[in-house]
């Protein structure tokens, strides 16, 4: 499930897309980010909860817009994500989607299609494990149709601005 639950969707949204180059780093937003990078925990036991309200969050940035903001809040999770869990690499390429996402609106299309075809290696290796049923991050994600909205991204001559991924996109809705 994508959608964010009401805990995360009270949350305020950074005030503005920070892009790097465009803007001072120090113009980003970054009293906001704190108000989520709080709510992680130094550790998550066993697997990072599909429901926490940063994972959601971070989500959400990225399919608003927020691409620097996305990578930042899924980072922090990321880092307190179980070492050699699912949902680490499930993280991982979040992490690189975004990224390229903010590449593309950087118009560097060579950058994000490379930054594209490691997130989808990284969803491939994440199928070669062996799924499980319970209520982690990539328990219920739609890995699959993420690895192919990439693999169809990929196979374009050159990626545009507009190319970018909202992992809504593949939500099972």
């Amino acid at each position: 499930m994508i959608a964010p639950p009401s805990a995360a969707a009270d949350l305020p949204l950074p005030r503005w897309a920070y892009v790097p180059g465009e803007t001072d780093e120090a113009n980003a937003d970054y009293e906001t980010l704190a108000q989520i990078t709080a709510l992680v925990p130094p550790r998550f036991g066993g697997y990072v909860p599909a429901r926490h309200p940063a994972l959601r969050y971070g989500i959400t940035l990225n399919d608003r817009g927020y691409f620097w903001e996305s990578q930042e809040i899924l980072e922090t999770v990321w880092a307190a994500a179980p070492q050699g869990s699912r949902e680490r690499i499930l993280l991982r390429a979040c992490i690189l989607i975004a990224n390229a996402n903010l590449r593309l609106r950087m118009q560097k299309p060579h950058t994000a299609a490379r930054l594209l075809g490691d997130a989808h290696g990284e969803l491939k290796a994440l199928a070669r494990n062996a799924a499980t049923s319970g209520d982690g991050f990539a328990d219920g994600f739609p890995t699959a149709r993420l690895a192919a909205l990439l693999a169809a991204k990929l196979a374009r001559p050159q990626l545009a601005k507009t190319d970018w991924v909202a992992f809504g996109a593949v939500s099972e809705t």
